[in-house]
């Protein structure tokens, strides 16, 4: 039974072992004792600088550093809800975003100033202000596992992000089931290397390691990656965390022989992506350790499956659901199908999500009979292991990110003079999906592809961005007047 929240968890730790490496940053070894220092001081300055209520959402836009745990913990132990924010995102994303929700507050760096500063309607805190000497004690509140910790925010098929509302509880129980499947230790050092706004960090990264009195291996930046390897080499982190994307990089590129004798990592972890079969098995035969993908959203916390450490893996399967969350294969009518019936994944468990922020017709469709339905169809072998046979209808993943085409055909539909945009995905091998864009002109107009481009980059986050404007006489429609983009995937 759970008891209590990563709040209560890490305070214990703070207390029991002060001295322990709670962050490896750099050159600098940041310690439990610290960092509880540094929290307590981020939320005397936070309070004293924004006036909120216990609930109230506070948005945190700020990019990889230990800031960013400093000010996420001193908001949740303030009695707010953390809401990250994609760093990726341009002004008019974020403003979606700080209206939804109804921000009282949000918190950026200097690196992010410029496109914080065009937000309006919420108080802007700048990270150097809550990075001072604090002249007062912060006001602490103790949650219910029941009460939101943090919202964040997914994209859509309607082409508006939604924020998924994760309580304490959520958290408490996938670091816990996150522990016996990684079988954690308070001797390991995880490499976070990925954006922090990101759940799967948040939760794999952040709340799991510093529950347990672990160690967070934080790296300034992936490029260039033999700079990475050799932070996780003298940090002697112990997992390495990241997307598909990276561990194809570690395949293709050159090792020394040395490297490996060097290396301390005992196992790496695949998320957020789909990690092809191809990629998984020229890991295994160039590293010592093994890559072991799993399967997650948002909405689940994120973590829902993952294959064993030890026992049968089965390449091709995200594995077996991790403790104490169910998932199964459910046909178009919410009626379980029978092993390898390919059909919706749905889950039931504590990591479910509590709903959409202010979106009940979408929590309701999304959470019915008891299931979060996640839109992503799979299958369940005799062994119970999962496989995604596909991915959510339309979406695309680049860089591992969800990137959703109505979101860009959206913006493509704002130039002047577009009469017709369709997005679909063009495979690359190293990159996921791109986003290509097929447009066409209203009449008496001619369109080129480079101010479209410029539009869009003013408006999307950069890897939302199609890689290419192709630009048509008219587009392909089927019988019903809806854009055939099967048509279109054909002109790739």
């Amino acid at each position: 039974m759970i008891v209590q929240t990563v709040l209560t968890q890490f305070d214990a730790v703070a207390r029991a072992k002060p001295r322990r490496v709670a962050i490896y940053w750099g050159d600098d070894r940041i310690r439990y004792g610290e960092l509880a220092e540094q929290i307590t001081r981020f939320a005397a300055n936070l309070q004293a600088r924004v006036t909120f209520h216990t609930g109230d959402r506070i948005g945190l836009f700020v990019k990889n550093r230990p800031e960013f745990i400093y000010a996420l913990y001193a908001i949740l132990k303030s009695g707010a809800v953390a809401v990250p924010i994609n760093t990726f995102l341009k002004s008019p994303e974020v403003q979606h975003i700080t209206d939804d929700c109804r921000l009282t507050a949000l918190i950026s760096d200097d690196d992010l100033g410029e496109v914080a500063s065009k937000v309006v309607r919420t108080k802007l805190v700048a990270l150097r202000d809550l990075d001072q000497t604090a002249t007062g004690t912060p006001r602490f509140i103790e949650p219910q596992l029941a009460d939101p910790a943090v919202i964040i925010y997914t994209s859509g098929t309607t082409g508006k992000s939604k924020g998924a509302v994760l309580t304490h509880a959520n958290f408490a129980s996938n670091v816990s089931s996150c522990v016996r499947v990684l079988e954690k230790t308070a001797d390991d050092r995880l490499t976070l290397l990925l954006p922090m706004f990101h759940s799967f960090m948040l939760t794999v990264c952040i709340f799991t390691p510093l529950s347990m009195g672990a160690a967070i291996v934080l790296i300034k930046s992936v490029q260039p990656f033999h700079h990475a390897v050799k932070e996780i080499i003298r940090a002697r982190a112990t997992i390495l965390t990241g997307i598909p994307q990276l561990f194809q990089a570690m395949v293709h590129a050159h090792v020394p022989f040395y490297v490996h004798w060097l290396l301390n990592l005992r196992l790496a972890i695949s998320g957020a992506a789909p990690l092809p079969r191809e990629t998984l098995e020229q890991f295994s035969r160039k590293f010592r350790f093994p890559l072991l993908e799993g399967y997650g959203l948002s909405e689940a916390t994120p973590v829902v499956s993952f294959n064993p450490i030890h026992g049968v893996r089965k390449p091709g399967s995200v594995g077996l659901p991790i403790p104490d969350v169910n998932v199964k294969i459910f046909d178009e009518n919410d009626n379980e199908l029978p092993a390898e019936g390919v059909g919706e994944i749905v889950i039931r468990g504590p990591n479910v999500m509590s709903g959409y922020w202010n979106q009940p017709e979408e929590s309701a469709a999304a959470l019915r009979n008891g299931w979060l339905h996640t839109g992503d169809m799979g299958k369940i072998d005799a062994d119970g292991y999962i496989y995604i046979v596909d991915r959510k209808k339309e979406m695309l993943l680049v860089h591992g990110m969800n990137v959703y085409p109505r979101e860009i055909e959206e913006v493509l539909y704002t130039f002047p003079g577009l009469a017709e945009a369709a997005v679909i995905g063009r495979v690359a091998e190293r990159k996921g999906e791109l986003p290509v864009a097929f447009v066409s002109a209203a009449p008496n107009t001619t369109l080129e592809a480079k101010p479209i481009l410029r539009h869009c980059h003013e408006r999307l986050a950069d890897y939302k961005v199609p890689r290419e404007i192709r630009i048509l006489e008219k587009l392909p429609r089927t019988a019903t007047g809806k854009i055939a983009k099967l048509e279109l995937k054909k002109l790739l």
